[in-house]
């Protein structure tokens, strides 16, 4: 009899050794698989019956907010101007799980799940009081976020401003928009139409065309071929250049010839100066090819070439709000160092990246970190966390900043006046990227900053598919956020 006894004890202690292991699993390694598998309903409740944290704008202006509601879920999400901030707040949705913008970035804190709250939860469990998430205070300036917004209108496109000494993001548009409040409607069967709409089709509006869209450059990416001629030692602004009016690629019978006259230079010469006011493709073609593939890479990549680029946000806080990676081709042909010199070929870049090209620029060679959020808050008003600016990379020195800043004044001095404005001085490197099926359509690119003597903002804007000159289609717009910023 005692045998069966030890045989049974072994078997309930065996059973009781599996129940633990089984419920550690469950609570510790597969808590959060399990927490955000869609299929779990409690995990809906909690979620959806928790006080989000709002999202505000620079001057307090409420992006996204809980308010309470008479259903199971207690709060509704909701979103004032939701397409105006759409690429900045992403959404909260009954039924898929926020994948981009703040909502997925800082969601931990926004739900009060982050660590850094676990007294605020324990004080609200003591006192029986509702749990609050935390608010998270942006960089986004409300008026120039509108003006960048309305310039663009329908069109397919994407602008972004960027306070040059800092990195902070003061504006991201991307159109066309979506409204995040169709997403975050309690009533699962519209909510989950809308989405089914939104995402369709490769011009979805739910892709942020300022951070997650890859398009060609075009001659806005002359400035960092230039940047890599100065950093030589080799290079002037009044240094003669090869141009002419066509260049025949490498290799090949392609012809490349400039959009205007006076890119041609004079006897097949022109000053490194002037090829960037006129944007000569002959010229930054040639210069490509002599300088090399490494040396025009190497300056790529020290602006943020071939790197994702972290916005916002860790692991800790949620799923971070990352921008693509922009390309520069690896070891390429001299023909296709050629193409990719004058931003064509296999060069690609988010406006965001642009942007940041401006922006280091700007800042004397040095490139400083994007970011979206300038602290958080916690329901009693404590500053969890205040974000400092940080320094990505010394991309090239002072003197080669000066040189270009000059450069790309007399873009605008000599070959754009329409984007002065009265009293302040405008760098800018305006870009007309050939796309689609034979070259018929446009990407339409301006990059700049102002005021040239005294940087405060940088800016990109890219408009897709278009018709014409990217000084037309997109400079207009950087213009108007420009006058818009610094007359504040």
């Amino acid at each position: 009899m005692n045998k069966y006894l030890r045989q049974l004890f072994t078997a309930v202690v065996a059973l009781f050794v599996i129940l633990g292991l089984s419920s550690t699993i469950i609570m510790a390694v597969r808590a959060n698989a399990l927490n955000n598998d869609p299929r779990n309903a409690r995990s809906l409740y909690h979620q959806l019956g928790a006080y989000r944290g709002a999202i505000l704008a620079s001057d307090g202006t409420v992006m996204a907010k809980s308010e309470p509601v008479n259903d199971a879920f207690k709060y509704l999400r909701t979103y004032s101007n939701g397409p105006l901030y759409a690429p900045v707040t992403g959404f909260f949705s009954i039924n898929q799980t926020a994948d981009r913008g703040l909502e997925a970035s800082r969601s931990m804190l926004l739900n009060g799940e982050a660590d850094s709250l676990i007294w605020q939860r324990a004080k609200a469990m003591l006192t029986g009081t509702t749990n609050q998430g935390a608010s998270i205070e942006t960089s986004i300036d409300p008026k120039l976020q509108q003006v960048a917004y309305d310039q663009l209108g329908t069109r397919d496109g994407a602008a972004v401003a960027i306070e040059v000494n800092t990195g902070r993001i003061l504006a991201m548009v991307s159109t066309p928009s979506y409204d995040p409040n169709k997403l975050a409607t309690h009533d699962t069967k519209a909510a989950s139409q809308a989405y089914n709409e939104l995402s369709a089709g490769q011009n979805s509006p739910l892709i942020n065309r300022a951070t997650s869209q890859l398009y060609p450059p075009g001659s806005t990416f002359k400035t960092i071929v230039a940047s890599a001629a100065l950093e030589t030692g080799d290079y002037q602004t009044d240094t003669k250049i090869p141009a002419g009016a066509s260049y025949t690629l490498p290799g090949t019978a392609t012809q490349l010839p400039n959009a205007e006259a006076q890119a041609d230079g004079v006897n097949g010469q022109i000053s490194l100066q002037e090829a960037v006011a006129w944007s000569s493709n002959t010229a930054f073609a040639q210069l490509g090819v002599k300088l090399g593939a490494s040396k025009v890479s190497d300056m790529a990549t020290k602006l943020g070439f071939g790197s994702t680029i972290t916005i916002d946000g860790t692991e800790s806080t949620g799923t971070p709000m990352t921008a693509t990676a922009s390309t520069f081709p690896s070891d390429p042909t001299d023909d296709k160092l050629a193409l990719a010199s004058i931003g064509q070929g296999d060069t690609t870049a988010t406006p965001l990246q642009m942007a940041m090209v401006a922006q280091a620029i700007a800042n004397n060679g040095k490139l400083m970190q994007p970011t979206l959020v300038d602290r958080v808050r916690a329901a009693d008003l404590t500053v969890l966390s205040q974000t400092k600016p940080q320094t990505m990379a010394n991309a090239f020195s002072k003197d080669s900043a000066d040189k270009l800043t000059t450069m790309m004044e007399s873009v605008v001095s000599e070959a754009n006046p329409q984007l002065a404005i009265d009293g302040i001085k405008v760098a800018a490197k305006t870009g007309t990227a050939q796309i689609g099926t034979d070259n018929s359509a446009i990407d339409g690119w301006v990059i700049g900053f102002a005021p040239a003597d005294n940087p405060q903002i940088a800016v990109a804007v890219l408009v897709h598919n278009t018709d014409v000159y990217g000084s037309l289609a997109a400079g207009l717009i950087m213009r108007a956020m420009m006058q818009e910023a610094l007359q504040q």
